[in-house]
């Protein structure tokens, strides 16, 4: 795995350290084809909120992996091993019809329109049955197509441009809405908002982390929010968590954003009571600049 990891013509010596790994990694795959079975996986939901009226308006929702024995795993450590074995496909389709499903029940409870976003792998997007899989989904929860946002990297896209372009804007006509994550850590991030018509673009935390102490992020953000308005897409501004940052971003005219200082990822009803009773974040008041107020 540490020469295919690495590139092609790859070669690797084999230490004692690679066979732990290797071991763990056998570990979490065999688990993991009965870990939904087991009921092992849950979806957590962290608060997106409208910077403008400090209101939650949606959640993007995390898968989470509690095993018996091994405890808690990352989803950065299970997540590839899904992928690469084809597993993705089934936890990622109970994923997508449970966070449809509880935020349908959700928008019941609250006569709102709250979304939600779901992550999608490469895997996912390039299997064959995305779509019908979205449609299923929507379908079976009855969540309006509107209010669910799929997410995608810029690596995701990598994987075939043309294949990709024909994918989302199948789902496109499904009503569902389109975000590019991590925006602005790769080196086509403009070039696929051109060619893909995103409606959301989410700004990468590692430029929010630094904001209110680096000019030169200062001017990228600003940047971004301003090429976004006239495009009208929406952008979203992740990682937030401090006061300063929130601060920032208001004074850029960022209208939406998640983060710690909103809220961690929390279990649904933990969600659904924060969302009942109104609560907001306490951030200081700046008026937003913004127009697009909902993801």
């Amino acid at each position: 795995f540490a020469a295919k990891d690495g590139g092609r013509h790859r070669v690797c010596f084999f230490t004692e350290q690679m066979s732990v790994a290797a071991q763990r990694r056998l570990a979490l795959e065999q688990r993991l084809r009965v870990a939904l079975e087991h009921n092992e996986f849950s979806v957590h939901y962290q608060p997106l909120v409208n910077l403008a009226t400090e209101q939650v308006v949606g959640s993007e929702a995390l898968l989470r992996w509690r095993h018996p024995e091994l405890g808690d795993v990352s989803p950065g450590e299970f997540i590839p091993v899904a992928e690469s074995t084809g597993t993705i496909l089934d936890i990622g389709r109970w994923t997508l019809l449970q966070a449809c499903k509880q935020t349908r029940q959700w928008q019941m409870r609250t006569d709102s329109l709250l979304s939600v976003s779901v992550n999608m792998s490469a895997r996912q997007v390039f299997q064959g049955e995305m779509v019908r899989t979205v449609s299923d989904c929507l379908r079976e929860s009855g969540l309006p197509a509107e209010s669910l946002v799929l997410e995608l990297t810029e690596s995701t896209l990598l994987h075939n441009p043309e294949e990709a372009q024909q994918v989302l804007g199948q789902l496109r006509k499904l009503g569902v809405r389109l975000c590019i994550d991590d925006f602005g850590t790769g080196f086509s991030s403009l070039a696929y908002l051109r060619r893909y018509a995103f409606d959301i673009v989410k700004i990468d935390q590692s430029f929010v982390q630094e904001l209110d102490r680096d000019v030169n992020n200062q001017a990228i953000v600003a940047a971004v929010i301003a090429m976004c308005r006239k495009l009208g897409v929406a952008v979203v501004a992740e990682g937030v968590e401090t006061f300063e940052q929130l601060r920032a971003l208001k004074q850029q005219g960022c209208t939406l954003a998640q983060g710690y200082l909103m809220g961690k990822p929390m279990q649904a009803l933990d969600f659904g009571i924060v969302i009942a009773a109104g609560d907001r974040p306490r951030a200081p008041a700046h008026p937003a600049a913004g127009t697009a107020t909902s993801p």
